[in-house]
């Protein structure tokens, strides 16, 4: 007998899963931010990092932010035009 969950059974997050930002141009295509993918330990270190540097990367030409935890997309697009 395992201990392995049911399948379809609530699964918590591990702390190894980082949780990053997808960045879309006007056209909706994935384009990398000037420095490189940004990994996160949690949400709100995720949310915090996209207030604090959203106008930077509206400047890179960075229409659009997703967010991600791991490779499950949490919410988005979410436009970074004011």
């Amino acid at each position: 007998m395992t201990n392995a969950p049911e399948p379809g059974a609530f699964q918590p997050a591990s702390a190894t899963i980082p949780w990053w930002w997808q960045c879309l141009d006007d056209d909706g295509r994935v384009v990398e931010p000037s420095e490189g993918r940004q990994d996160f330990p949690t949400r709100s270190d995720a949310e915090s990092w996209v207030g604090e540097y959203w106008a930077d990367l509206a400047d890179q030409g960075i229409a659009a932010v997703t967010l991600f935890e791991g490779e499950r997309e949490v919410y988005g697009p979410m436009s970074l035009g004011a």
